[in-house]
C-alpha cells in the first residue's frame, strides 16, 4: 500500500518499498483548480491510495509522466479520461517499449491491473498552469525525455529520476551524457525550490545539487582517466 507523507500544504508524497533497491514515490500537488498526480507507478494499485485520498475533492486531475520508464506510467490507464502529460519523446519511447517492459517486469512488481495507456498531451519545452502556480518543463538528464514539475507556491521541485535512488547514487544512471547532466543541474539551480521530491529517493533540499555536482565531477574525472589509458 502506498503511504502518504505530507511534505508541504499542497504537496503529498506517496511511497512504497519494492523488491528492488529503491522505494516507489508518486507525487500529488493539491492545486487550487486542479490536482496534479506525478507519475502513476506500477499499476492500478499504485494510484488507488491517491484516489482515495482525494475522493471528496472534485477538482479535475492532471497526470504527469516524468519519463518513459515502466515504473512511472503503468497506472496511467486509470486516468484514461483525464489529461496525461509528457514530453513528446516520452510518448514515442513508451509506445515502443510498453509490451517488452510488461513482459519483462510485470510478473515481479505489478500492483493491481495494467493496461496500455499512453500520454495524451505532449509538449517540447514548457507547460505552465499560472492559476495553480505549476510549471512543467523539459529537463533531460536521466533520460532524454525527462520532465520536471515546479510548484512555485510551495517551492517544491518534482524531479522524477533525475535524482538518484540513494544518497550513494545521488546522480542516477545517465542515458544522455555528462554534459547534458551538467546543464540539468544548472537548470535546476535557477528554480527557487526548498524541497525536491524524486521518483525513488527520500526528499532532498536544494543542497542536493552541490552533492550531485561533486559526484558528477568524480564521474567526469574517471571518464577522462579511462580515455587516456
Amino acid at each position: 500500500m502506498m503511504k502518504p507523507v505530507r511534505i508541504t500544504d499542497r504537496n503529498i508524497m506517496f511511497f512504497k518499498p519494492t523488491i528492488y533497491d529503491w522505494d516507489l514515490n508518486i507525487g500529488l500537488i493539491l492545486g487550487k483548480n486542479r490536482n496534479y498526480i506525478i507519475d502513476t507507478g506500477v499499476g492500478s494499485g499504485s494510484v488507488k491510495p491517491i484516489l482515495d485520498y482525494i475522493a471528496n475533492d472534485k477538482k479535475p486531475i492532471i497526470v504527469i509522466n516524468t519519463h518513459w520508464h515502466w515504473d512511472h506510467l503503468w497506472g496511467n490507464w486509470v486516468f484514461k479520461d483525464s489529461i496525461i502529460i509528457s514530453h513528446s519523446l516520452c510518448l514515442s519511447l513508451a509506445d515502443k517499449h510498453w509490451d517488452e517492459d510488461v513482459k519483462k517486469h510485470a510478473k515481479h512488481i505489478i500492483d493491481g491491473e495494467v493496461y496500455k495507456q499512453l500520454p495524451n498531451l505532449v509538449f517540447e519545452d514548457k507547460l505552465y498552469f499560472p492559476d495553480d502556480g505549476i510549471m512543467i518543463f523539459h529537463s533531460p538528464g536521466h533520460t532524454a525525455d525527462c520532465i520536471s514539475v515546479y510548484d512555485e507556491i510551495d517551492n517544491v521541485l518534482h524531479a522524477g529520476d533525475n535524482i538518484g535512488d540513494t544518497d550513494d547514487t545521488i546522480v542516477p544512471h545517465i542515458d544522455t551524457d555528462l554534459e547534458t547532466f551538467k546543464k540539468l543541474i544548472a537548470l535546476y539551480e535557477k528554480y527557487d525550490f526548498e524541497v525536491c521530491i524524486s521518483g525513488h529517493n527520500k526528499t532532498q533540499g536544494k543542497d542536493v545539487l552541490a552533492r550531485m555536482k561533486t559526484k558528477l565531477y568524480d564521474s567526469w574525472n574517471r571518464q577522462r582517466k579511462d580515455e587516456l589509458l
